[in-house]
């Protein structure tokens, strides 16, 4: 009678730590940064701490791995025209991602471009969207709804001319007395 009490319990323990250690076994296929290279051509998972998000020219933004990122074996890019299916990459600074994709070379560093979310797994798959008002042009600083008149030069003031005559005043003759 008490193995077949112990019995369901036992499954239930089983059940539980193979849901617990299939996220570590899931994570095991993701290389480290510092290996990415070695993977180009290949559709990998990178793992790796993001430093820091870096807005580039035109709205791309880059993930640094690396405080120098020139020295850096490896990049996420984030073009302008898919961060509203990304989201807000400004909240991954700090984290440790994995990211899925084909890593690429490009400047003699493995990369891989992030296009949408799902490519993000992890807890640092639960970003935000954008703010509205975010422009990726302009860096976040001004929206893109609003038009803004242009500056036109401020307006200066004429000074009078002492030259000018007025009135009966006419060159060669004295007023009267």
């Amino acid at each position: 009678m008490l193995e077949a009490r112990t019995a369901p319990v036992i499954h239930w323990i089983a059940l539980v730590v193979i849901l617990l250690a299939a996220p570590l076994l899931a994570a095991s296929d993701c290389v480290p940064i510092h290996e990415a290279s070695q993977h180009v051509g290949e559709t990998r998972c990178v793992k790796g701490m993001v430093v820091r998000v870096k807005v580039g020219v035109k709205g791309v933004h880059f993930l640094d791995f690396c405080e120098d990122q020139m020295a850096c074996p490896f990049t996420v890019v984030v073009f302008s025209h898919d961060l509203k299916d990304v989201g807000d990459l400004r909240r991954l600074a700090g984290r440790m991602i994995e990211i899925h994709g084909p890593v690429k070379l490009y400047d003699g560093r493995a990369e891989i471009i992030l296009s949408r979310i799902s490519q993000i797994t992890g807890g640092a798959a639960l970003i935000p969207a954008l703010p509205k008002n975010y422009d990726v042009e302009n860096r976040g600083h001004y929206s893109a709804g609003h038009v803004r008149p242009t500056k036109k030069p401020a307006k200066v003031k004429a000074t009078p001319n002492t030259t000018t005559t007025y009135g009966n005043d006419v060159e060669g003759e004295e007023p009267p007395q």
